[in-house]
């Protein structure tokens, strides 16, 4: 599964009953409980990385994804407006790029 096919099913779900998908249920409770569930999620990432656990990290890493994209999904974003983000910034220096958003 790509992320592209993941975001697809995500996107949807959105639509399902969400007494019968997890994505659809997430999603109902709004924004603000998808960006919440994203933080949990990617404290939980941290504490494998810290402890070293590979598997751990891996399952908690496919976590982060999945509401990462459920998050987006919750207020518009495709995944393909943030591939186009990374696109713009390809080739500019990590140091450039942070020093331009900062003049905003």
């Amino acid at each position: 599964m790509t992320l592209d096919d993941l975001a697809a099913t995500i996107a949807a779900r959105a639509a399902a009953n969400p007494e019968s998908s997890w994505t659809a249920k997430l999603l109902a409770k709004g924004p603000e409980k998808c960006a919440e569930k994203f933080g949990e999620e990617a404290v939980e990432a941290i504490i494998e990385a810290v402890k070293g656990d590979r598997a751990a990290l891996t399952g908690e890493a496919a976590d982060v994804l999945f509401h990462l994209l459920v998050m987006l999904q919750s207020r518009g974003v495709t995944l393909s407006d943030v591939m186009a983000e990374l696109a713009r910034r390809q080739g500019q220096s990590g140091l450039a790029e942070k020093a331009a958003r900062s003049k905003d």
